[in-house]
């Protein structure tokens, strides 16, 4: 069997509208998108073997299910080992898993490293005893937009794919109304990385059976953005089990920080995206070893909280009314605050702002007294003002400075400490006039 034919039946497509049924080659991107493929045009893909990445839109496998799919003859493999494509997209496709399952295994004699499905239909239930104990190249996993059977009730399928999924190192399931993900399954990936589950419906009761004893055991990156999460005790719970957790984004979700909570998050949390949530005030307790933390877009008044570690602190788009303590933070070097309600820089946080890296207070009401303009256009000077200074940066008050940029408000001795001009030379006067008296 032929390759073209090969790849043909694998990424079979469906119509769609204004293509015409071939492929297109980027030689400089090495990038080859096929649409409407038929057994009439599978010469077309030939162009596509010196691609890297190959992207199949639309197209109609299912009327190959019967189709035998005899093993490949030495040729046959030797042309797979020899292909250069690293990442397969499939959009856009009605896939019977049956099929699916059949051509999966010819992945095995190629170097793809990443297969991606997109606003896919997986339909019916597959055979996959053929993969039993069989290894696959790829490493990175993605569906985004597909229609499925539930995950309960395949655990059997999974099991047939052990071999190759507990090397998986990326997995993503997006956008594809996941409401629950069975414990048994977490325990097959044993070498997963990263785990995308946002865009989903996961509910705080769905996460503990997902992250149960053995699940995910070498798990740095979770992303739960966009779901249907309301509890951060909830949430902390259920990833305590988790040791290697490196970096978790609950940002999009609706949580209510609880009274008091015992949970303990993992001690290896180091990034932590709480953006987004409707806080309104800081959750308690925070991982206690962050670097980074994100609590941007939200309804939070104050922040008091100590963390000696913490480098970089996304606090923008709430209704701060005060610079929280830098003292807190010693190992700060990013502080953004753009979009709260900060009249003015306290002057003994000014110095301590300018030692950090990147500071941003853009679109705060700004009270240009000679302080306040005075304390931004120093820090200014220090140089870590750099995103929207000066245009971003406008007066709210006094009267005759609102609407003005911060920088070009007047700070001179002269109007903001008269007395200090005018006492010395009220004196000089004086001695001046001692002589002639």
């Amino acid at each position: 069997m032929s390759v073209a034919v090969l790849l043909g039946l694998g990424l079979g497509l469906l119509p769609t509208e204004g293509r015409r049924n071939r492929c297109y080659f980027n030689r400089t991107q090495e990038y080859c998108v096929c649409y409407n493929l038929s057994e009439e045009t599978y010469s077309s893909i030939i162009q596509c073997l010196p691609a890297t990445v190959v992207e199949f839109q639309g197209g109609d496998v299912e009327k190959y299910i019967a189709f035998p799919i005899r093993d490949l003859d030495s040729s046959a493999i030797e042309t797979l080992g020899s292909l250069v494509i690293q990442k397969i997209i499939i959009g856009n496709v009605l896939v019977p898993e049956i099929l699916l399952a059949r051509v999966l295994r010819f992945f095995s004699y190629t170097h793809v490293q990443e297969l991606a499905f997109e606003s896919c239909i997986f339909q019916g239930t597959g055979d996959w005893s053929d993969m039993d104990d069989q290894n696959l190249p790829i490493q990175s996993l993605s569906f985004h937009d597909v229609t499925s059977a539930p995950l309960t009730g395949h655990e059997q399928a999974f099991s047939s794919l052990s071999r190759w999924l507990g090397t998986l190192e990326e997995l993503a399931v997006t956008g594809s109304r996941v409401t629950s993900l069975p414990c048994a399954i977490g325990r097959v990936f044993r070498a997963l990385r990263s785990l995308n589950l946002a865009q989903n419906s996961l509910s705080d009761g769905s996460l503990s059976p997902a992250f149960c004893q053995g699940a995910f055991p070498q798990l740095q990156e979770l992303s739960l953005h966009h779901n249907n999460l309301s509890s951060y005790h909830s949430v902390c719970e259920a990833v305590e089990l988790l040791p290697g957790l490196w970096h978790l984004d609950l940002s999009h979700n609706k949580l209510m920080a609880d009274a008091s909570s015992s949970c303990q998050w993992p001690a290896s949390l180091r990034h932590f995206n709480l953006s987004n949530t409707g806080l309104d005030e800081v959750p308690t307790p925070l991982p206690p070893k962050l670097q980074v933390l994100d609590m941007s877009h939200n309804h939070l008044r104050a922040v008091d909280v100590s963390l000696s570690s913490l480098k970089k602190l996304f606090l923008n788009q709430n209704l701060l009314q005060a610079v929280p303590s830098i003292r807190n933070y010693p190992m700060l070097d990013t502080l953004h605050l753009d979009n709260n309600s900060i009249s003015e820089l306290p002057r003994d946080e000014v110095k301590l702002l300018g030692r950090l890296r990147d500071v941003a207070v853009a679109d705060n009401p700004f009270s240009c007294s000679c302080s306040g303009a005075g304390a931004l256009q120093a820090l200014a000077a220090a140089g870590p003002l750099g995103r929207g200074w000066p245009g971003a940066y406008r007066c709210r008050s006094p009267a005759q400075f609102r609407g003005w940029p911060v920088a070009r408000v007047p700070v001179s001795v002269l109007r903001c400490q008269p007395a200090a001009v005018l006492a010395p030379l009220c004196v000089a006067l004086a001695l001046l006039a001692v002589p002639g008296a």
